[in-house]
């Protein structure tokens, strides 16, 4: 499994358009939104600025990108041209697969994270306790574990040319609805309702916490581990499944 998990990262990081899109596109949406905000006025309902609450939104949405991207669509290629085939006459139990997949994918998301804590810093003078740099910045890494399985469940789910139009739709609406693009405070109250028990929406609020210097909400958390137990379950099982066809 440590050798799966090293090819997947050697991969990805001679993708120039994948590290693009995941670790330089967050910051420049950062600056897109945040970049002629006020630093004093804080958002309704949250107790933050706009560029310290776009900070969280956006290094969540970069490792988002990294993880569920790469993933769904990596995998359904690789399950076209064989690939997939020859792993399973190695003595790689599917658990282990899924795991190397959400492992190696974890890691790239490491760096989208960290570049927008440095712009927002440096452009719009973030500034946080040294502890609450470390704490977002582990939070976030983890919390993208969750949509580190749901990448590989899409790419098992769906296959071909279905694989790309199944991971954006997905991919934006957790983006838009969980409020990584915007305040979630900024939607009617119906549509509040709804983000509140999505796993981007709990995402964010873990590093949200952190910047408000109290603890996540125990719903939050909640949602994340239900969430990861259910996209790891699923894609363990499509796994199988395919096994099983082949």
């Amino acid at each position: 499994m440590n050798a799966l998990i090293t090819l997947e990262l050697a991969r990805a990081l001679r993708n120039r358009k994948f590290l693009f899109f995941s670790v330089i596109y967050p910051s420049v949406l950062f600056l897109l939104i945040a970049g002629q905000a006020d630093g004093t006025t804080e958002i309704d309902g949250t107790g933050l600025t706009l560029p310290t609450y776009m900070m969280v939104s956006m290094a969540s949405f970069g490792a988002l990108t990294a993880v569920l991207m790469g993933n769904s669509e990596r995998i359904a290629k690789e399950r076209e041209s064989g690939w997939v085939r020859q792993l399973r006459l190695t003595t790689l139990p599917g658990r282990g697969y899924v795991l190397a997949k959400t492992a190696g994918a974890a890691v790239v998301s490491l760096p989208s994270i960290l570049i927008v804590f440095v712009v927002a810093a440096a452009v719009k003078q973030v500034r946080l306790e040294s502890w609450q740099w470390l704490a977002l910045t582990g939070a976030i890494w983890a919390g993208s574990l969750v949509f580190a399985a749901l990448g590989v469940a899409i790419g098992y789910l769906a296959s071909g040319d279905a694989v790309r139009p199944v991971t954006m739709i997905t991919y934006f609406g957790l983006s838009m609805l969980g409020g990584l693009w915007m305040p979630a405070t900024t939607f009617p109250r119906w549509l509040q309702r709804i983000a509140e028990w999505l796993p981007t929406h709990a995402y964010a609020a873990l590093g949200q916490a952190i910047e408000q210097s109290r603890a996540p909400h125990a719903r939050d958390i909640a949602i994340l581990v239900v969430s990861f137990a259910l996209f790891a379950g699923g894609a363990a099982w499509l796994y199988r499944k395919d096994t099983l066809k082949a």
